[in-house]
Parts: C-alpha cells; structure tokens; sequence
C-alpha cells in the first residue's frame, strides 16, 4: 500500500493505493481508501502539507498490515483430479529446516564474507550460495559434496550453481581458511558479547578411507584406534561453549605442539590478550603452562595424581586435610556416607619445576561410587576371562578389562615354563586408592576454589563439541585428498558447528542435539499445483520457539508461493 495524491485546479486528494498484476500481466494499481482533500485534512492532521503526508503514510502502512493479515487468513481452494498423473519429475517434496540455520548464518554476516572473497578473486560463480549450502547440508543430511548438492537441490530455494563449482570453491575456501575464521570471531559479537575470558582446547584426529600416508594424512595414534591414516584437529572453545577457532595437523604429530600456532592466531587476529586457558593434563605440560603464564594469560590443567611425584601423591592420597567446597568446613572424607553429594577439596602450593603453581585436590563420593561401579563390572569381566581360558593379551586401552589379570611364569629345572594367569587384587586395590579424586593445577594463586573448579568442570561442552562434529555431522571418513580442499571440509564443519551451538544457546539449550537436528530435518513442505506449500511437519514447542527465535513463521496451513518468498527473505534478514 502507499500514499498516492491527485491535483485538480481547486484542490489535492490524498488516497491510499495498492499495486497489482492484472489478468494481462500488466502492472497497475487500484485506489483502496480515499482520505480527503488537503483543505479537508489540514485542520485536524495539519497545520502543514508534510504534517498530513506524514499522516497518510501512516494509514498506508496500517492498511498493509490489515490486508496481510486477511491474506493469512483466506481460504485457499484447490481441485485434484482423481484421473490425472502428476506430471513427469515434478518435485513435490522439499526440504525447509534450512531456513532456522539460515537465520544465523545471515546473522553472523557470513554472506559479507563471502562478498569479499568475490571482490578478491573475481570469481562469477556465487561463493555465499555454495558456503551456505554446504553448511546447511552437513547439518541436515551429512555426506559426501556431491550428495550433498544433491541435498541442497531439494531446499525450496535451488542451488544457483553447478557441482563444479563447488570444487572450485573449496579451494577458495581453503586458501582463505584463517581469513574466515577471524571475520566469523569479529562477527559473532552481533549475537552478544563472547565469554572470551576463559578458553578451552583440546585436540581430536580424523581418519581416511585410504591405506596409504600422504601430505598431512599420517599413522598415528587414533583416538578410535582405527588402522587408518589419521589427521588432527586443535580447536578452542570460548567459556560459553561456542568454538572459537580450529586448526588441522599431521596425523604423527605430537598434539602438544599443536597449541602455539593456534594460540598466537588468537592472540594476534582475534584480538584476545586477557583469557584463562583450560585444558586436560595431555594439552598441560609444563611448556604449555609457562607459555600462558605470560602476559594476561593464566592456566587451569587438570593434574594426573599418579603421575605427582611421591611425596605430592601421598598427600594427595590421604583422606585428611578436606575441606567443604560449599562452606569451607573441615571434614574427614572416611566418614562420608554413600549417598552423599558433596564435594570437597584440599590444595598446596605446588612447583613441579620452576613455576610456582596451586595444586587443588577434589572428592566427591559420587564420582568414587561411579568408578567403583565401572571398575567391578571390569573385574568381572576380568573374572570371566579366566574362567573361560579366553586370556588375550592385554591392550593399550587404559580400561582393558585384562588390566586385572596378572601373570606369573612357573618352572622347575630343565623345564618350559607354564604361564599362570590369575586376577591381580593388589592392582584392584591400588586404583580404588583413586576413587573419587580429581586435581587441577593452576598459577591462579588467590582466585577462589569454587571458581577455579567451575572453570574446569566446563571442559566436558568442548569433548561434546567434538563428538557432534564426528557423529551429528558425520565430519569422518574424510574421502577428500587435496590439502586445501580437506582444510575447506574442516572449515564447513566448524562454521557448522558454530551456527549449531548458536541455535542451540537461543533455545535456551532446553532440547537435546538429537531432538532439534530431528526436528528440523522434519520441516519438510510439499508444493500444491504450482499455488503453495503445505508443511509436512509436527507443530510442537519446539518447532514455536524456533519460530519465535528466527521471527518468521512456516506453520500455517498453507502457505503461498509470495508468502514463501517472504519467509525466504527474513531468514536472510531481509524484509
């Protein structure tokens, strides 16, 4: 609707119009509402011209809004024919869960990106279409690139490029792989402020499906032990839970190494100088800690209490000197009853070589009721080991039921000797000294304990991102060879997973990951005769939040192709 006047030779008229195609396919208009001459208005909406245009404009917008909602609100009348075929290769079905990812991707400004790398390379093929697909399709039905193209082909909006183009991107995408991760750090400040005070990393490896070594692709040691080449990936996750950055390394290379570089990007192009790192005691060695000793940085590690030195383990070990993390309050954790939930902690200063450090030591009865659980179950397994005669050798797996079984080798003079197996008690006994016990170290020397613990216990969101990565996106067998184009596959899971954490913070983090990628895999739509779309999907709470959260709706019961092309542009921020 908008505001259309008419002069005469003795007076203005002011209307409100609204455009339309005819049954032609011309475009003309047709007046709605008549408002009044200028003499007419002026007095109650005057006392100027601009005064009663102002006026009128805004009439015109409540109209707009009044016949919007009457469009929702129309009845729609299709007629099928029992008689006729659908047409050859019609597309019926059409994937819409999309448009919820597609929200956020806008919202961090991603297609800008995208604009830049066009203006550098020149490119005419569309990067920001590609990129968005490609994250949408490992969201939603994780697969090769080819397949998913294939995916993407089934959005209600179709891909405006060919498969080719893809490959060509990804070597783009490759090549500027630090570039966009920076811009997608600076941008995600316009969804709030980044818990960039505390970061967490951690390191995980990927596998191939090939045999042979090559480039990056080496034998190393597979966190899934898998006899497959292998390549690693170091990531950092900000306090929040939302990853920060990655960067991909040699499969043989030690992950210790790989912490330095990444950092120093953070450091450098992020613009981040005062944070808390936090990690595992594998990422902890001593480098490591002097290395974030410096500047603004501090560390939180955890500590392996078997592996302090012996007069550090026996005190760790006695049950004396806890404390009550909630109030301070001495107690003997030898009188705790079973079912207590508490936790309890007890520290010293601590310098294993030249930094002075804190070293904490927590209990809790629970978590010793939980190994002491896991570990039984082990020994009976041990158990039926050795009752059956099914012995193996025992493997690197640190919870290898075989663990328990010892063995002794008996002789007489002159004779082979026989190998005896039997289940070993004094090492059941020696690892339920642990039950319960956790350490951190960290050169936080006056920061409160509950604080320092809580710090560390938010480690378990960057392992979580790490498994949806592998199992939700499907992020491995890696099938691709090229370097760069394998980094630009790490790139696409990573934005994945940025966006993913995202929709999940706005939800109030109330779903679980398998319930929301289930549920938007769900919005699907079938087209009706060229007229519109009738969702296909199961309206819950959860399908009204993520309505809620991205300011659009597709849970009418029908919507028109106009109606469509709306919600298409609202997802992309667009009105």
């Amino acid at each position: 609707m908008r505001v259309t006047t008419s002069k005469s030779k003795n007076a203005e008229s002011f209307y409100i119009s609204k455009g339309y195609v005819n049954d032609k396919g011309v475009s003309t208009s047709v007046i709605v509402r008549k408002l009044g001459t200028l003499k007419e208005l002026l007095p109650e909406h005057g006392p100027t011209r601009d005064d009663v245009m102002a006026w009128a404009r805004e009439e015109a917008r409540i109209e707009t809004l009044k016949y919007k909602e009457e469009q929702k609100s129309k009845c729609v009348q299709i007629t099928f024919h029992a008689d006729r075929q659908i047409n050859y290769e019609q597309q019926v079905l059409y994937r819409g869960g999309y448009l919820f990812l597609q929200s956020f991707y806008y919202q961090l400004h991603l297609h800008k990106v995208c604009r830049k790398l066009r203006d550098k390379y020149k490119f005419r093929y569309d990067i920001n279409a590609i990129l968005s697909d490609m994250i949408y399709a490992r969201i939603l039905e994780p697969s090769s690139k080819r397949s998913g193209y294939a995916v993407a082909s089934e959005f209600l909006e179709k891909p405006s490029y060919q498969l080719h183009d893809v490959y060509r991107a990804l070597d783009v995408l490759g090549n500027e792989c630090d570039l966009i991760q920076a811009e997608l750090y600076k941008n995600s400040h316009l969804l709030g402020n980044r818990n960039d005070k505390i970061l967490y990393y951690d390191c995980t490896n990927y596998y191939f499906e090939i045999e042979q070594e090559d480039g990056d692709k080496k034998y190393g040691k597979s966190k899934e032990h898998r006899p497959n080449p292998i390549i690693q990936m170091g990531m950092f996750m900000d306090g929040d839970g939302i990853p920060m950055a990655f960067s991909i390394f040699p499969g043989n290379a030690n992950e210790q190494t790989s912490l330095k570089p990444l950092e120093e990007k953070v450091l450098s192009e992020f613009g981040c100088q005062k944070f808390i790192y936090c990690s595992d005691a594998g990422l902890g060695s001593e480098k490591i800690r002097n290395y974030n000793h410096m500047g603004e940085r501090a560390f939180i590690v955890t500590q392996s209490i078997k592996k302090l030195k012996a007069e550090d383990k026996e005190w760790a070990l006695n049950p004396c000197g806890f404390k009550r993390v909630s109030d301070d309050k001495d107690v003997d954790i030898t009188t705790l009853s079973d079912d207590d939930a508490g936790l309890y902690y007890k520290e010293e200063p601590y310098t294993p070589h030249t930094l002075h450090q804190r070293l904490i030591v927590t209990y809790s009865p629970k978590y010793a009721r939980y190994q002491k659980t896991i570990r039984d179950k082990q020994v009976d397994r041990a158990q039926k080991m050795l009752d059956s005669g099914s012995v193996k050798k025992e493997r690197k797996n640190p919870n290898d039921p075989a663990r328990f079984i010892g063995k002794v080798a008996a002789t007489t003079d002159g004779e082979v000797a026989k190998i005896h197996n039997y289940l070993d008690e004094e090492k059941i006994q020696n690892e339920a000294l642990y039950d319960g016990l956790y350490a951190v170290s960290t050169d936080l020397l006056d920061d409160e304990v509950e604080d320092i613990l809580k710090v560390s216990e938010g480690r378990w969101e960057i392992e979580e991102c790490f498994r949806i990565m592998k199992t939700d996106f499907e992020a491995r067998p890696i099938f691709l060879q090229n370097e760069t184009r394998i980094k630009a596959h790490f790139l696409t899971c990573f934005i994945s997973l940025v966006i993913y954490r995202y929709l999940e913070k706005a939800l109030g983090e109330s779903y679980t990951c398998d319930t929301i990628l289930s549920t938007l895999k769900s919005m699907n739509f079938a087209c009706v005769q060229e007229q519109g779309f009738i969702p296909l999907y199961k309206r819950d709470k959860l399908t009204d939040k993520l309505h809620e959260i991205c300011n659009f709706r597709t849970d009418y019961e029908f919507i028109t192709k106009k109606d469509m092309k709306t919600i298409q542009k609202k997802s992309k921020g667009r009105e």
